[in-house]
Parts: structure tokens; sequence; C-alpha cells
């Protein structure tokens, strides 16, 4: 058992450090007197009677007895029951009175996220928490780190589309793959991301040779439209392409290939 871990999960319920250890230290030895409290959970003896009164006082210990007086946890599930209850009042609470204080329209920001870590990371999460539909574009890089979370949301029956570069493979996902991998990128390098989730909130950016790697996040129902409709724009350019490449080819030449490069690329690129 990793304590650490389950100290800083009772931290986010409202225990203090010696909080949690003295409860901790009572789950697995009770009753218990405040000196054996203190041995066990390595909380100064003159603290642990001051954390046992503070647990008295919050209806999590129970005193029995005196000379020496012992005591005792409430268990586990009454504990998590309390705060749960407590916490779905606050939530219905504030859901209730909050938009009441506000003064017309409030505007969602945009941010930037800087760094590969951060950017994944956000990346997943959003991911993990789609309930109708993710619409992306990505390279393969990114599609190995984002794998685990969207074949999960694609076995939840979440709507999947997705624009892929260079080779992008998903199991059981279909990518529409871009076939002009070279002619989107400025430079050598460069990989082109966007993710917008269940119309609520996007993300869109880059990752350069140099290491640059920033993405726009917002929760903006404009931007988040705009991310959307790109995917799909290009979705729909490229089953075009695929499905009518000779007549295309006879109605502009030589040269039909570049144009779609030119036309359907994120980015305008000079003809070298």
């Amino acid at each position: 058992m990793n304590e650490t871990l389950l100290f800083d999960k009772l931290k986010e319920l409202g225990f203090n450090t010696y909080e949690a250890k003295v409860y901790v230290a009572l789950l697995k030895h009770h009753p218990s007197t405040g000196y054996e409290i203190s041995k066990e959970s390595g909380v100064p003896q003159a603290r642990a009677y001051d954390t046992l009164k503070s647990l008295q006082n919050a209806n999590i210990v129970v005193a029995n007895g005196d000379k020496p007086v012992t005591y005792t946890p409430i268990s586990p599930e009454d504990l998590l029951n309390t705060r749960e209850r407590n916490y779905l009042d606050c939530i219905g609470y504030l859901r209730t009175t909050l938009p009441n204080l506000s003064k017309g329209e409030t505007s969602e920001p945009v941010s930037i996220l800087q760094g590969i870590e951060p950017i994944i990371n956000k990346a997943r999460e959003m991911i993990r928490h789609s309930k109708q539909t993710i619409f992306m574009e990505l390279w393969r890089e990114e599609a190995e780190l984002l794998r685990d979370e969207l074949v999960d949301a694609y076995h939840r029956g979440v709507l999947i589309r997705i624009v892929g570069f260079d080779g992008c493979a998903l199991p059981g996902i279909e990518v529409f793959n871009h076939g002009h991998t070279h002619d989107v990128k400025q430079v050598p390098g460069e990989r082109w991301f966007a993710l917008a989730v269940d119309d609520r909130e996007g993300m869109v950016g880059r990752f350069t040779p140099e290491q640059v790697r920033d993405v726009l996040m917002s929760r903006n129902l404009c931007i988040v439209a705009v991310i959307r409709k790109l995917v799909v724009h290009d979705i729909c350019m490229l089953q075009v392409e695929k499905d009518f490449s000779e007549e295309l080819a006879n109605r502009y030449g030589e040269n039909m290939k570049f144009f779609m490069r030119e036309m359907f690329s994120h980015d305008l690129v000079s003809s070298n």
C-alpha cells in the first residue's frame, strides 16, 4: 500500500497530515490509547492528543471510558458516505447559487499550454471525459501517446473522427490519412495537432524540431466549432480526392496534386 498516496487522498477530503496519520493508525489498531496511537502513527504524543480531539469534534473518532481513555475510529464506509453526502450537498447549493451572482455572460478564456507532457496530459484528460464526439488531427507520434485513451473512448461508444499524418493508425478506429504529409509541414519535422471534444473544449497547436511545443486551449464554443469544422472539412476533401482522383487529374492536369496540396494544407507553403 502506498501510504503517501493514501494520506494525500485523505487530505483531499479535508484531513490535515496528522489527522490522516492518526485515522489510518486507528483503523489498523483499535481501540488504542493516545500513547499507542502516537507510537503507531509517528505523530508526536502532544500533537496526537490535539489531533484526536479534533477528530472527535468532527465525529470521526469516538472516545471510550477513562483511565486510560481509548479511541475508536468510525468505519471507512461511514466516513466516505458522510463526506460524499456533504460534498454533493455543497455542489448542489453552489450550482444553484453561483450562477445568480453572475452579471451577464462570462467569456471563456483562451490559454496556452507549453511542453509535450502538459499538452499530452491535458489531451488525455479531455479524451477520458469525452461523452459524445472526438474530432482530431494528429501525427503518428502523438497518436501513440494517446492510443489507450482513444481506444477506450471508442469502446465507450464515443464517435471519433481523425485526420492522421505520417501513417497514423489506431486499433479499431478509422483514420483518414492525409496523403500530403510533407507539404503540410512548414519546416521539416513540424507537426500539427488539433482536438475538439463534445463541442465543449478544444486545443490546437504545433510541435517543431526546435522543441517549440505549444497549443491554444479553450472552452469558447466558437473556437471549438472552428477546430471541429477544420477536421470535418479535411475529411471531406480527403474522401473526395480518394473517390475522384482520376476526374480531378483530368480536370487540373499534371499540377492537380500540387493544387490539392496547396489548397488543403493547414499552412500555405511555397513551391520549391
